[in-house]
């Protein structure tokens, strides 16, 4: 070792661990003080806020086989190419799950669900029950001035009650705009990449409407990807339909022309005659052709709408849970404890001397 390093070492400060236990040892009863107000604070914390239920739901996507394959078999056979979306089709709406349960046309339509608590057997709207749910002191004080006066108004009108019958997607109101965001709170959807499974989770104060909620998003959450997904297939199979009952119609008519003609003309050998025969029959073959040919078209746009309909299997359905979610509030009241503790040991330690030494500075 050289002896620049020697010097440095040796010119470093020595920690007297005996210095800082008797600091500690001197401050004991502030510590202990420290404690006890930190408990009774973390105590006040942990039961100001309301008990919380969790629900989750686990869904897998469909495996792509089966159905699908028939239909694309078919499809290629009949000369129609590949009718079905196939596996790019499953991740592309597997990753809309968590957008689609965020966006405000997704809630809206929870609105209207009708729910029930466990300690109300009575029924009643989803916005009903987001706004009567309690929040933590330190969130209502703020919001009183605003809700005392929103009250006085709403003594003078009737637009309270409008607001809540009446619900304009592109003009919300303050209140339904707090519901909406309530509710993405209180429900989120987590997708694996890599499997493709996906959690829907609701968080509420109930366990019983939380558990109701979370089958109800579900259930929407499988008639949106589904309309996604058989939008277009629907839109050609709805073409198709249309266009299938113009060539019937017009195949019956040549059908009808042809056997007209022909028994107008029943034992004549003109070639004029003949010819016209043999012209009606041509167009009545042309027609039959085309009608059939937008007949089997018909029949595999049907089969893709129908495939499209199972999006996802619910591999964990919603069920009431027994339990509150999150932290107890022990350990709540334990973490305020052990936190507040510590800055008082830091202040005891250093905190204490670095303000004697700053406050001796700026007066001396």
């Amino acid at each position: 070792m050289s002896e620049e390093k020697k010097d440095i070492i040796s010119k470093a400060p020595e920690i007297d661990l005996m210095v800082y236990v008797k600091k500690l040892w001197l401050a004991r009863k502030q510590l202990i003080k420290v404690a006890g107000v930190s408990a009774i604070l973390g105590l006040i914390i942990a039961f100001s806020l309301p008990p919380m239920y969790k629900v989750e739901v686990t869904l897998a996507p469909e495996s792509g086989k089966g159905g699908g394959s028939e239909i694309s078999g078919m499809a290629s056979m009949l000369g129609l190419g590949n009718m079905t979306g196939g596996a790019n089709a499953d991740a592309l709406t597997v990753s809309l799950f968590p957008d689609i349960v965020k966006s405000t046309p997704f809630i809206l339509e929870l609105f209207d669900i009708h729910v029930r608590t466990s300690k109300d057997s009575l029924e009643q709207t989803l916005v009903s029950y987001i706004e009567q749910e309690k929040a933590p002191w330190w969130k209502v004080i703020p919001s009183l001035p605003g809700k005392a006066i929103h009250g006085i108004l709403s003594l003078y009108s009737d637009k309270q009650k409008k607001e809540s019958d009446n619900i304009d997607a592109f003009h919300l109101t303050g209140t339904q705009m707090g519901a909406i965001s309530k509710l993405r709170s209180s429900i989120t959807a987590n997708v694996d990449k890599k499997t493709g499974m996906t959690n829907v989770t609701v968080t509420l104060q109930d366990p019983l409407t939380a558990a109701i909620v979370a089958d109800s998003v579900v259930t929407k959450l499988q008639k949106y990807i589904t309309s996604y997904r058989a939008s277009k297939a629907q839109q050609d199979c709805d073409y198709l339909e249309q266009l299938y009952k113009e060539r019937q119609q017009e195949y019956y008519q040549a059908q009808q022309s042809y056997a007209n003609y022909m028994d107008a003309n029943k034992n004549v050998i003109l070639q004029r005659v003949l010819t016209e025969g043999e012209r009606l029959q041509n167009e009545m073959s042309l027609a039959f052709q085309v009608y059939s040919q937008v007949a089997t078209q018909l029949q595999v746009a049907r089969a893709k709408v129908q495939e499209a309909k199972p999006v996802f299997v619910v591999v964990e359905p919603a069920s009431v849970p027994l339990h509150t979610a999150g932290l107890s509030k022990i350990i709540i009241s334990m973490g305020f404890v052990i936190l507040f503790i510590m800055i008082a040991i830091v202040w005891v330690l250093f905190g204490k001397d670095f303000y004697s030494s700053i406050k001796s500075e700026l007066y001396s």
